[in-house]
């Protein structure tokens, strides 16, 4: 906790709102294309360091007015997080655990000394901004509203400091399937060059300056026909996350074991809330063995040739979960199974049944504490 939580915290009880007189016309849920649709009003809150946290406003959606001298612009002191409302078969708004965002938003934070906030206090604000944008929730399974906090520095002054002044908002934006038609499996180029994170840094962090520097090895990937990033470190290439996923790898380990394995949570790897809740439901599950541990490209590919590999995917809140079908690492196309009883699916059985899960709890057909009705 750093010092700038000792100042004037956030209440939700004093949240003000203004609406907006000129109300958008809904656009056709299925013409939602992620990222381009915003709803009507947006969060905003002030912070400053003589003042602390400023009364929450509930406003019409616009422009941010910041100077050209503010530090985000040159310092890249910014940080974000990223969740989804879900509108259940009874017409109820739901949100699906949505306190590790906030855990996860101050964690950011710290690590840019931008302030702390109270959790509970934003998450109450974010659910009045659901309530007063409630038409904006999509009806029908795949379609949600995503929400994106996000903090800024707003301090005026040019040179690499501290900020005085910070703001944290949060905007809307309705959004459809991220498979519309079906699971898609996706083929990974393993990069040799260009690393993700490393030992020390701040890969655990939702940092708009981590992501930035992935656009080119994300194009040069495509270039080559690949549709994502597979993320290395080291002469071993130990396994670190797949695009802008996290991980996963379910095969046959060397000691014969049936398991399912992710990079561990060292400091370079996101701590990823459907990460986390896929490792819970795997072990309630308790049908194998699940490992946070290192694993390196190497081993999978011998896994792959000894027919020990069974699946590979992505792991994220804006898809759920992604199969992964191909793998290139060092001149080499290795295949990654799916199905084995069925030649057809885009995905292998234990990411359609983790997908299944998670599905059904964020829609409110399976009973679960992950799932906060609005």
């Amino acid at each position: 906790m750093n010092a700038a939580s000792a100042l004037s915290g956030i209440q939700a009880a004093q949240l003000q709102k203004t609406l907006t007189a000129t109300p958008k016309a809904l656009v056709p849920k299925e013409e939602l294309v992620f990222g381009h649709v915003f709803t009507d009003h947006m969060l905003t809150i002030d912070w400053t360091a003589k003042s602390g946290w400023a009364t929450p406003q509930i406003k019409p959606y616009g422009p941010l007015q910041i100077d050209p001298c503010c530090a985000v612009l040159h310092y890249a002191l910014e940080c974000f997080d990223g969740l989804k409302a879900y509108r259940d078969t009874q017409g109820k708004v739901r949100l699906f655990r949505p306190d590790k965002n906030m855990e996860r938003l101050n964690s950011s934070a710290e690590r840019l000394y931008l302030p702390q906030f109270d959790g509970e206090q934003v998450l109450a604000c974010i659910k009045e901004l659901l309530r007063t944008e409630e038409r904006w929730v999509p009806h029908g399974r795949g379609y949600s509203l995503y929400l994106r906090p996000t903090m800024i520095s707003t301090e005026n002054t040019l040179g690499v400091h501290r900020s005085n002044s910070a703001k944290l908002f949060v905007i809307a934006s309705p959004c459809g399937p991220y498979f519309p038609t079906g699971f898609k499996a996706v083929s990974l180029y393993c990069d040799e060059t260009n690393v993700r994170a490393w030992p020390g840094g701040v890969g655990n962090k939702k940092l708009g300056a981590n992501y930035a520097p992935s656009i080119g090895p994300q194009v040069a990937a495509e270039d080559k026909g690949y549709q994502q990033v597979l993320w290395t470190i080291g002469e071993e290439h130990e396994l670190m996350e797949v695009g802008t996923m996290n991980l996963f790898v379910y095969w046959r380990n060397d000691g014969g074991e049936l398991e399912l394995v992710t990079p561990p949570l060292d400091g370079t790897i996101l701590p990823g809330v459907t990460r986390d809740s896929v490792l819970e439901l795997a072990r309630q599950w308790g049908e194998f063995k699940v490992s946070e541990r290192k694993i390196t490209m190497k081993q999978v590919a011998r896994a792959s040739d000894e027919g020990r590999l069974l699946e590979v995917f992505g792991a994220g809140t804006a898809c759920v979960v992604t199969p992964v079908n191909r793998i290139h690492f060092q001149g080499t196309d290795y295949q990654v199974p799916l199905d084995p009883a069925d030649a057809t699916s885009q995905a292998g059985p234990l990411a359609a049944r983790v997908y299944d899960t998670l599905f059904a709890i964020q829609y409110g057909d399976q009973p679960s504490k992950w799932s906060v009705v609005v």
